[in-house]
């Protein structure tokens, strides 16, 4: 991946760092030959608070890339996992399905370096690459067709004990940056005229897919076993958890409800890592007519690549797959897929000087 921006006017002058790495694939699409495409990627770099965004055919562009960002790239997730904590909680007083399910928790915990490891990790900064694809929206229930066609681009991840994190995404030109501090999660576009989108604090879905094992844990802990299933030729426990009605009424706004919303893991009875992470979430919204409309969206996470980083066994790749329905009494109904494969490129753990300055949302 590419770090660092030559000084384009002064051969002798110093290389830009840049902000986000952008993987070689889409810094080749960026022009014939490297000097090009290093004017290109200035002039991409400048033009992100340019008035050219309200260009119709730029704007719809940055839309649609914003709206995959936003599905895949940085999803959120409803609960309130406490990073900051040591994994333990009592086995008695639980139904067979509860106790089974914090065996397997704890069996994950020492399959991923073990209780001393995970809770030496107080913060993280990763680097990594994604490749996004998807399908248009398709009107009724049949099956659709993801396009061929990806986007390229790379991402930054910050996080520190106990819920401080900050994403920075950048996908074929689009850039979405989202974070907690706290007391707030929020997110904004590069192409956002107006306030940032914000609500209460809530960890970011990549932490779960296999990337931070002691939030993975700290999820699971309060969930259940409900059987079997084989994925990728590997025999799996599933854990399944159902968000509460005081969640759901707390992250519902007045315009739309969370219905549901269940996440479920699947654990190699072989290894004990997460092998599988799926969530599904029905969300109901009240449109200017006073309609009824249903979003539905399924989101299915396989991690590979387990590689050991200074004690903690880290998944350094997957493919997401997203379909989200739309549903309604007086609305036809939609259907879209979309695919995100990732690649894990650097994660370093305790990164010194890291506060909680770093992850205040910026200003309106």
């Amino acid at each position: 991946m590419r770090k660092l921006c030559p000084n384009i006017d002064n051969e002798d002058g110093l290389e830009t760092v840049l902000e986000v790495p952008i993987p070689e694939e889409m810094f080749r699409s960026m022009g014939s030959n490297v000097t090009l495409r290093w004017q290109n990627m200035l002039t991409w770099m400048r033009a992100q608070t340019s008035d050219k965004w309200s260009q119709p055919v730029i704007a719809g562009r940055i839309n649609e890339l914003r709206f995959l960002l936003y599905m895949v790239g940085s999803p959120l997730i409803p609960l309130q996992v406490q990073v900051g904590h040591s994994v333990h909680k009592p086995v008695k007083d639980c139904s067979i399905q509860a106790s089974t399910a914090k065996y397997i928790v704890q069996q994950y915990i020492a399959a991923t370096g073990g209780p001393a490891a995970l809770n030496a990790v107080h913060s993280m900064c990763v680097t990594g690459e994604v490749k996004i694809r998807a399908s248009e929206f398709h009107q009724g229930d049949k099956s659709v067709k993801v396009k061929t066609n990806e986007e390229a681009g790379g991402f930054v991840l910050w996080q520190k004990d106990p819920d401080l994190w900050i994403l920075e995404l950048v996908v074929s030109g689009c850039k979405v940056i989202s974070g907690s501090n706290g007391q707030i999660s929020w997110r904004l576009s590069s192409n956002q005229q107006g306030p940032i989108s914000k609500g209460p604090p809530r960890p970011l879905r990549r932490f779960l897919q296999g990337l931070d094992p002691r939030s993975t844990a700290n999820l699971f802990i309060d969930a259940t076993c409900i059987g079997e299933k084989i994925i990728n030729n590997e025999d799996c426990f599933i854990l399944k958890l159902e968000t509460s009605p005081a969640i759901r009424e707390a992250q519902s706004g007045p315009n739309y409800e969370i219905i549901h919303h269940t996440i479920w893991g699947y654990f190699s009875q072989r290894s004990g890592l997460l092998i599988q992470f799926e969530d599904s979430r029905l969300l109901g919204m009240r449109n200017k007519d006073d309609d009824d409309v249903f979003w539905e969206t399924s989101t299915e996470s396989v991690m590979q690549d387990y590689r050991y980083i200074d004690g903690v066994n880290i998944a350094h790749s997957g493919k997401t797959r997203v379909t989200v329905f739309r549903y309604g009494e007086q609305s036809a109904n939609h259907k879209r897929e979309m695919i995100e494969k990732w690649k894990i490129e650097d994660v370093d753990f305790n990164v010194w000087g890291l506060t909680s300055e770093h992850f205040l949302p910026p200003s309106n």
